[in-house]
């Protein structure tokens, strides 16, 4: 590839003794390298003169191709270092229990099979603090409620329903759906997750104010206090989904929903393997049924 460069470059710059300076070669070996092309060409590509150097009619034709040919074998070398990237990069994501439990193992398990030496770090937390990660740079993407994050770029994936959280044979279980009014009546087990929560900002649009006896972190830690008959609680479908616990669930009315999006700051400025798993995210759940 030299000869290639050697002959676009004195093009470039008028002559080979300029060129050979802006590429660190001899003004010999650049001119060698023009005479390899042309060899191997068949042709006379250059006409040397006191003036410079111009190109032959032969060199016209062959011009385009060249160029083609040195473009190509950039684009070439950066996608090796992407490449590079990818099977040494490390993906950091900011998430909440629900899509760890359920989305992220299979996302990695599968995006492992394409890039197996890409490596990842979960970071999890409440939907105000993993928007805080993002934007300061701890993580580089993040699950998060739309509704929760400013100033960073969100794609919704997936709408999630809440649901009512009872213990076993709680008088509300015979309901087919629970309102928020006999909810708010209940000892109640708050799941905290940051400066938004969805349940309390439906109670408080709709007047009601629940009977919070707990603030818990944790999803799991709420529904083992539920099957003990310690409260009620209303948690995300997703995670209730792989519940371990003898507990019931309801829908409520009225209806609860949150949106799962995917949340970054600046994606031009991501580790390629990040940006690649951006990409992957997305074209993985726009084809998921919405809850």
């Amino acid at each position: 590839m030299n000869s290639y460069y050697a002959f676009i470059k004195a093009l470039e710059t008028g002559s080979f003794t300029k060129a050979a300076e802006e590429l660190g070669y001899t003004q010999s070996a650049i001119s060698q390298m023009v005479h390899s092309l042309e060899e191997e060409l068949s042709t006379t590509l250059i006409l040397r003169s006191r003036t410079g150097i111009t190109l032959t009619p032969d060199g016209e034709e062959f011009l385009p191709f060249i160029k083609n040919i040195c473009n190509s074998h950039r684009e070439l070398i950066e996608k090796k270092k992407e490449m590079a990237g990818l099977q040494s990069g490390l993906i950091r994501i900011g998430t909440f229990s629900s899509v760890s439990c359920n989305w992220l193992p299979g996302l990695m398990k599968d995006f492992k099979e394409q890039y197996p030496s890409v490596h990842f770090e979960l970071h999890q937390g409440d939907y105000t603090s993993i928007s805080s990660w993002i934007k300061e740079g701890t993580v580089d993407l993040g699950f998060v409620n739309p509704e929760a994050v400013t100033k960073l770029t969100s794609i919704p994936l997936q709408e999630d329903e809440m649901l009512a959280v009872l213990p076993k044979d709680h008088s509300l279980s015979t309901h087919d759906i629970v309102s928020l009014e006999e909810l708010a009546k209940e000892p109640y087990i708050l799941l905290d997750e940051g400066d938004l929560s969805e349940p309390l900002t439906v109670f408080n649009e709709n007047k009601f104010e629940p009977n919070i006896q707990f603030r818990v972190y944790d999803d799991f830690a709420i529904m083992s206090m539920i099957e003990k008959g310690l409260g009620v609680s209303i948690l995300p479908k997703l995670v209730l989904s792989r519940c371990p616990y003898n507990i019931e669930t309801r829908s409520i009315s009225p209806f609860i929903v949150r949106t799962i999006s995917l949340a970054y700051k600046d994606k031009k400025v991501l580790p390629i393997a990040s940006r690649y798993f951006i990409d992957f995210i997305v074209e993985r759940y726009s084809t998921f049924d919405k809850a």
